[in-house]
């Protein structure tokens, strides 16, 4: 197998514009909840809140104190925090999420050394006992969770000394139960548990975390996929990520093959046979559907934010352990068109126009991404709602500089493409690069009040229309001359590749889909998979230009249904209504045109129809904020 590393932390340095916007909205966003008000459940529950009084800002929502789940959200909001920190060094925010650590640590000896939850222990008891309580385990997980990044990030070692304690009482509590009670325990929403306990085994060495790792093996799932059963059509979808994530991270701590097969066997089960919307998403109403038969279940609760954020997870580990450029493609898929898609959407008005007053010009999270003609996106309150994909969405705009570069044995793998630099240590010596992407538009005046220079730009006149082509360029250093590979993802949207290394084509071997198999390896670079350059590098330029097209793409389950993609970019078509296209003796793809093509120095990647009654626009689904729209279209020749 293939073991890479993402590199990751300070090591990775980001410097494209929008996911910097998305970033500093993220932590905007987590700086203005309170601390005391994320706090209030688990002051509660240790007695060290004054229930005399009244404060109208609590939050509402699944973190009011009348929800069961109430507190879920701190743990998340201290992983994103942690990771923020590990990201950027912002010792501001570390500074408060160490000050939240401490005061969960005095809750901790309040409720007797050893429970640190935003809920009681009954809890726990009423699910052994077969009494419905909204998924305890799901919520204390994510306390545990924010706690173990607190210190894997963030170096805080006092977090860790509350989770082991908390660990104890789940190792007393989970003892006392047969290997049969425990395991209908273990079907009431777990979240993410097992991996908690991995974790803390690998942190610890500690036995008992050993053995809670094989009490919360849930046999009904983890030996249904062995078995190739189908344990998941009709099933909550999020329920079993995580605990397959789990399964995930048993696997990197003990090295079992058994655990890795349980993972393979759910990304077959669950994205190679059902299939995914173009989205790269899965699911309807939080469940799996039947294999490839998405065509059923376009509707307005698609794509949960959370399953978008762990299926990433899970595709990073699997191309960790494979090198499977797929799994990289389903990652970039998925950022652009899930975590993009559903949060923070800002819309871009000039000179005072604002083309509907009725609606804000701000998105903060769309728990859904509906799909149904004529939907809309349902935006979340900052302090009203809070459900579950609040956590996943400040988790996943703390760490964009993930997933972009991977540190190999052999060298370096670059992912994604984003301006954005990296330095590390590849065979011997420190190594610098450092990319940036080209848009081709021959201009910094990106705006009517831009300070950009108006020198004349032979590429201006050069490019006079939009390109398409993504142009990435990227800079080598290393401290000394070595020898080593660079492997670049050719991504499966390119129609075109083109590389250069110092001005020259560049000479290399593309891999196996496996990312390691030399006899399927080839000489020129081929869609979804690596090409891999290996030469000295000392002071080297190289230059990729991908080719980009509309692609028109089926729904699994009904071919009639049609959406259409920009390179890796849903685009969504502006209409109240499903609408019908109709061809006229021209391909699918051939329905769109440019539209607005470009604005001051910005390539707009806009369109329209041509040959309709009625035209429609296109746009990036990832730019649509509160107008109704439509992903898949029925599409056929005229009656």
């Amino acid at each position: 197998m293939t073991n890479l590393k993402m590199a990751r932390g300070l090591s990775v340095t980001l410097a494209d514009e929008e996911l910097l916007r998305r970033r500093k909205a993220n932590t905007d966003y987590m700086e203005e909840l309170k601390t005391e008000h994320l706090l209030l459940p688990y002051l509660l529950e240790a007695g060290l809140y004054k229930t005399s009084e009244t404060h109208p800002e609590i939050h509402g929502g699944w973190e009011s104190p009348l929800c069961e789940l109430r507190g879920h959200f701190l743990g998340h909001w201290l992983s994103a925090a942690a990771m923020h920190y590990e990201a950027t060094g912002d010792r501001v925010i570390k500074a408060r999420a160490d000050e939240i650590v401490d005061i969960l640590a005095k809750c901790q000896q309040e409720n007797g050394g050893q429970w640190a939850a935003s809920i009681p222990e009954k809890y726990l008891k009423w699910i052994s006992v077969g009494k419905r309580v909204w998924a305890p385990q799901y919520t204390i997980h994510k306390t545990f969770m924010g706690l173990l990044d607190m210190y894997l990030l963030a170096g805080n070692e006092k977090a860790l000394d509350v989770a082991v304690h908390f660990g104890e009482w789940f190792y007393d509590w989970s003892g006392q139960f047969s290997r049969e009670h425990f395991q209908r325990i273990l079907d009431v929403e777990t979240g993410g548990m097992l991996e908690i306990w991995v974790l803390l085994y690998r942190i610890t060495n500690r036995p008992m975390f050993r053995e809670l790792m094989d009490r919360y093996y849930r046999e009904s799932l983890f030996d249904g996929l062995l078995a190739g059963q189908d344990v998941l059509t009709n099933m909550h979808a999020n329920t079993t990520i995580p605990e397959v994530l789990g399964a995930a991270a048993w696997y990197e701590a003990t090295g079992e093959e058994k655990m890795l097969r349980i993972v393979q066997a759910y990304w077959e089960m669950a994205v190679d046979k059902k299939g995914c919307y173009v989205t790269g998403g899965q699911t309807c109403g939080e469940i799996w559907s039947p294999d490839g038969a998405l065509g059923a279940r376009l509707g307005d609760k698609n794509q949960e934010h959370c399953t978008v954020y762990n299926m990433m997870r899970l595709a990073e580990f699997l191309f960790r352990h494979s090198g499977d450029a797929r799994f990289m493609d389903y990652w970039e898929k998925n950022l652009y068109n899930g975590i993009m898609a559903q949060g923070y959407w800002k819309g871009s008005f000039t000179h005072g126009y604002q083309y509907n007053k009725e609606y804000p010009d701000e998105g903060l999270l769309t728990y859904f991404l509906p799909l149904r003609g004529g939907a809309r996106k349902g935006w979340a309150t900052k302090t009203n709602d809070f459900f579950c994909c609040h956590g996943s969405l400040v988790q996943a705009n703390a760490a964009f500089n993930n997933a972009i570069y991977y540190e190999g044995e052999d060298g370096i793998r670059v992912c994604q493409f984003f301006s954005s630099d990296y330095e590390g240590q590849t065979a011997g010596t420190a190594v610098r690069v450092r990319q940036r992407i080209d848009t081709r538009n021959g201009s910094d005046h990106l705006s009517s009040d831009s300070s950009g220079v108006q020198r004349i730009n032979p590429v201006c006149a050069s490019v006079p229309h939009d390109p398409r082509i993504l142009v990435s360029d990227l800079r080598v250093c290393c401290e000394e001359e070595k020898t080593f590979a660079v492997s670049i993802r050719i991504p499966s949207w390119a129609v075109s590749v083109r590389i250069l290394v110092d001005g020259e084509p560049a000479q290399g071997q593309t891999d196996g889909t496996d990312g390691q198999s030399p006899e399927r390896m080839e000489d020129q670079p081929q869609p979804g998979t690596f090409f891999t350059i290996r030469r000295a590098w000392k002071e080297n330029s190289i230059h990729l230009e991908f080719g980009k097209a509309i692609t028109a793409v089926t729904l699994p389950g009904d071919e009639a249904m049609t959406a259409f993609t920009d390179g890796p970019v849903v685009l969504a078509g502006l209409c109240g209504e499903e609408r019908t296209l109709y061809t006229g003796g021209r391909r699918p793809e051939e329905l769109l045109v440019p539209d607005n093509e470009r604005e001051w120095g910005n390539w707009m990647h806009t369109w329209k129809t041509v040959g309709q009654e009625r035209g429609i626009r296109f746009i990036p689904l990832y730019q649509v904020g509160y107008e109704a729209y439509s992903v898949y279209f029925p599409v056929r020749e005229r009656p």
